[in-house]
Order: C-alpha cells, then structure tokens, then sequence
C-alpha cells in the first residue's frame, strides 16, 4: 500500500482565503470607519444643500432683473402654491417670476425638504426696467431670505440672501444653531 502525503503548500496553487479572525477584525475597523465618516458626510450633504438653494434664489434675483431690462418692463418675483399665480400669504417654498405686462411665468421654482426658505417680510417684489427691485410701497428693495436646515449638521446651518438698494445681492452663512426662522 502506497501512502499518501498531503503537504500544505503556499504559494499560487495554495488553498487562499481569509479566517475567521481576520474577517472579523476587518468588519470591526469597517464599522468604526464608517461611523466616523458618517457625521462628516451629513454636514457635507447639508451644506451642499444651503448653496444649492441660495444659489437658486440669486439666480432667480439675476434672472428677474435680467428680464426686466431685456423686455423692457416690469417683471415680478412672488410667492406661489400652483406655478401660474402670485400668492398673497404663504411661505417661499415655491416662487415664481412673471412678466407683468402679459402675465408670462418665466420660471417656476420650488424648494426640496429638508430646507426651509423664510423671506424678510416681502410677499413680492418688482423689478422695473431700470434694473431695480421695488417692493409694494415703490421704494427700493432691502430684503432678506434666509435658507435654513433645522440640523447642528453643519454649524453654519442657514445662508442668508440679501438684496440691498434694489439690485445688490449677497450671501453670507449665519448659525442657527440647529433652529430656522419661524415660517
């Protein structure tokens, strides 16, 4: 009888795979890694989320504006609940722009929970063909919009969109926090 000797061999014709013990403690450093980066990658989407939407809101004063001295006439910016008609009280979770004159929506935005846009008092406004903002009353435009995240993720968590003498707008970051303005 002939006996048979298996030898353990290493090298590319060796059985490979992982044990137990290796698997696990890969699965534990996994599980810290991620809830480490978890926290970071939130405030990361949360802030991406402010620019986005303070962005829009000044593409949307430029665009007014824009429109206003290209057509030669007053455009206006208001809040709406279908898309088609400025509405009198609401919140700014949906704007739109429309041409005064002929009543054309030339753009129609809407905001994505979580955020919140809160305006500093102004239903609408005008932008006449000078280029100027005017608010109800004909004096020039001094308003705020404040874009907020009700999280501490991150710090900062609101952006604050002024437009001042009518046409000059900026952005700044303001801490809330973790709180929005009251809608």
């Amino acid at each position: 009888m002939r006996v048979v000797r298996h030898e353990r061999r290493w090298g590319p014709g060796a059985m490979q795979g992982f044990t137990l013990i290796e698997l696990l403690v890969t699965i534990a450093v996994l599980a810290i890694l991620i809830a480490v980066a978890v926290p970071s990658f939130t405030s990361l989407i949360n802030a991406n989320r402010l620019a986005s939407q303070a962005n829009e809101i000044v593409a949307t004063l430029q665009s007014a504006r824009s429109e206003a001295v290209r057509l030669n006439t007053s455009v206006v910016v208001c809040r709406s609940t279908d898309g088609a008609s400025c509405a009198a009280a609401g919140t700014w979770d949906r704007w739109i722009i429309r041409v005064t004159a002929t009543g054309e929506v030339l753009r129609d935005t809407a905001v994505k929970p979580p955020v919140q846009v809160t305006s500093g008092g102004a239903a609408s406004f005008t932008f006449r063909s000078d280029g100027r903002a005017r608010d109800a009353a004909g004096g020039l435009l001094a308003n705020n919009f404040t874009v907020c995240v009700p999280t501490t993720l991150p710090a900062a968590n609101q952006r604050v969109v002024s437009i001042a003498s009518g046409s000059r707008v900026s952005v700044a970051s303001a801490n809330g926090a973790g709180a929005c303005p009251a809608l």
